[in-house]
């Protein structure tokens, strides 16, 4: 648009240079010239008074360092050709902080690094989820310009973890109290963000590295646990079996107590007659001699 311009005003006063200039073979195209730069002037203005805006951003307007409060929406406008419209992104953003290089927004490790209450230092990786509030867009270009993100979501953010990463120990940051660390900040940060026209979406901890030898002693701490739940485990099921035996052996016993209190002789020999009757009746019983003091009676069989 401003390119036309410039190609029409360069035109226009070249058409005056070959008409002053008879000698020139070319002077004859004076008029000609002076026509088309006219044209391109005109195409540029016509062209410069229309601005479109692509989904997912606004467009804040500005005529001479004056930036305007109403914001263009996505879509095609028509607008005064002397604005300058600079775009803003208004979709989720993220920023991440990493000690992985190559994964966070900065090369090189970018981890946060903060003290906890017992005096450790913890290394933290956090991922930043925001957007711009499209109607506060105006005012972050004219109170931060359009690097919002090194002024703002990086300073802020980093400020606000190591600010209340101190009333934590790294172990409870580590283990039992992230989930409160990460809700404790989110607030905080949260409030700085919408005072500076941010909306602040999301707030994920990624990873929280402790000193190597806390961690160590952590670890050990975790297997010595699960060693004693283990071992726990194996004396109630040694308990329950050597239970289970007793009340076996309770058991047989009374079985054998009621046995030899219920019986008696003639029951006895009566048992012994209707098996020897059975054992007699066998196919495969040849003799059975019977004994007349009431013994058991010696059987040979042959099968």
């Amino acid at each position: 648009m401003i390119l036309f311009i410039i190609i029409g005003v360069i035109l226009w006063i070249g058409s005056f240079t070959l008409k002053s200039n008879v000698s020139n073979p070319f002077s004859k195209f004076s008029n000609t010239l002076k026509v088309i730069g006219v044209v391109v002037i005109a195409l540029g203005i016509f062209s410069s008074m229309f601005k479109q805006i692509d989904a997912g951003k606004v467009g804040v307007q500005s005529l001479y360092g004056s930036v305007q409060s109403d914001v263009l929406e996505s879509g095609l406008h028509l607008i005064n050709p002397l604005l300058e419209v600079t775009d803003f992104d208004i979709q989720t953003q993220n920023y991440t902080m990493s000690a992985i290089h190559g994964e966070g927004a900065q090369e090189g490790d970018d981890a946060i690094r903060v003290l906890s209450n017992d005096g450790l230092e913890v290394v933290i990786d956090l991922t930043v989820l925001y957007r711009i509030t499209p109607n506060d867009a105006p005012k972050i270009f004219k109170q931060i310009g359009v690097n919002y993100t090194d002024k703002i979501v990086r300073p802020v953010t980093r400020t606000r973890i190591r600010d209340n990463a101190v009333y934590y120990d790294a172990v409870a940051l580590y283990s039992t109290k992230r989930n409160e660390f990460q809700q404790r900040i989110f607030k905080t940060i949260e409030a700085d963000f919408k005072t500076r026209g941010l909306v602040l979406e999301q707030l994920l901890i990624r990873n929280i590295n402790l000193p190597t030898s806390v961690k160590a002693s952590i670890e050990s701490k975790i297997n010595a646990e699960q060693d004693a739940q283990k071992m726990t485990f194996v004396l109630q099921k040694e308990k329950q079996e050597a239970e289970r035996k007793r009340v076996e052996a309770q058991g047989i016993a009374d079985y054998q107590r009621i046995i030899s209190m219920g019986l008696t002789d003639k029951q006895l020999q009566y048992e012994s007659i209707k098996a020897q009757k059975e054992l007699a009746a066998s196919p495969n019983t040849k003799i059975i001699f019977m004994n007349s003091k009431g013994n058991a009676p010696v059987i040979l069989s042959d099968k």
